[in-house]
This record gives C-alpha cells, sequence and structure tokens, in this order.
C-alpha cells in the first residue's frame, strides 16, 4: 500500500463508487470535482496495486491561518479495518504539522455513528452544540434546515 497526493483525474475514479462505498446512502453530490482540482496538496490517496482503497479530502481554513480541516473520507468497504483510514489521517496531521497549523476540524451527521465513534477514538472532542441526539451534541440546521451536523476539532498541540 502506498500514499500519494490527489490528482484531478482521480475524481472519476472515486466519485462512481463513493455511494456504493456509503452501502447506498447518496454522498457523492458532497464531493464534487473541485476538491480534486484545487487540494491536491492537502489531499490523498491509499492504493493498492494500483487499484485506490481509500482517499482523504482536506484543506487549510482560508478565515483560520490555525486550522485545517478534514472534508471527506472514504475506505473501500473490503479494506476496513486495516488502519487505511488512520494513515490517511496521520498523512494529513502531518501535512498540516508542516504548515504550521494547530487544530484539525471535521463534521459528521448524527446518524453516521461509524464517523462519530472513529472520531473520538482519535482524539477528536465534539464541540458543544445546541442540542443532544442520542447522547451526542449536535448544532442543528447546520448545513441547512434538517441537516444537523457533529462538529469535532482535534488540538495538534497536545
Amino acid at each position: 500500500m502506498k500514499i500519494r497526493n490527489v490528482t484531478s483525474s482521480d475524481y472519476d475514479i472515486i466519485s462512481p463508487v463513493i455511494n456504493e462505498w456509503w452501502g447506498g446512502r447518496q454522498m457523492a453530490h458532497m464531493l464534487p470535482k473541485v476538491f480534486f482540482v484545487h487540494f491536491n496538496d492537502t489531499s490523498f490517496i491509499m492504493e493498492q496495486k494500483g487499484e485506490i482503497i481509500g482517499f482523504l479530502i482536506g484543506f487549510f481554513s482560508q478565515s483560520d491561518q490555525d486550522v485545517a480541516y478534514i472534508h471527506f473520507v472514504g475506505v473501500h468497504p473490503d479494506y476496513r479495518k486495516q488502519h487505511i483510514g488512520k494513515q490517511l489521517y496521520s498523512a494529513f496531521f502531518n501535512e498540516a504539522e508542516k504548515n504550521g497549523k494547530k487544530f484539525i476540524r471535521a463534521l459528521t451527521s448524527p446518524v453516521n455513528k461509524t464517523s462519530i465513534a472513529y472520531h473520538t477514538k482519535s482524539g477528536f472532542a465534539i464541540e458543544q452544540g445546541d442540542k443532544e441526539v442520542d447522547g451526542v451534541s449536535v448544532f442543528t440546521d447546520y448545513d441547512g434546515e434538517g441537516q444537523d451536523r457533529v462538529l469535532f476539532v482535534k488540538d495538534l498541540l497536545n
């Protein structure tokens, strides 16, 4: 397995499989090609024998120079539980630290229990929202009406 930076042509490979990797959830619309074109230095692909088996799309905040943001992460279902996500996150954390970032931010939907568990296990704190869903703090309508989100932050200095 090897990690490399994303290229714009990776979009054509990843986009058609996103919904399948998410068990039929309609997620492809959340990852337009613009991320593959403009965030190459902060986004990563995990390959095995030339096949993409995981990816992380991230970027550095333009509004807060201390923040790096993880937008979307996916691991092929056949390769889960092999620490691919951990390696992709590590590559992103290293790039963020190299560029003087102090915090990593991410978010997920309250229904994505796997993502919530993964982030908290990886040292992310859940930010205090305005309500709780299944014991998890949530920001109501964060991404529009009915689009509640769980927000995470990881302090790279601690």
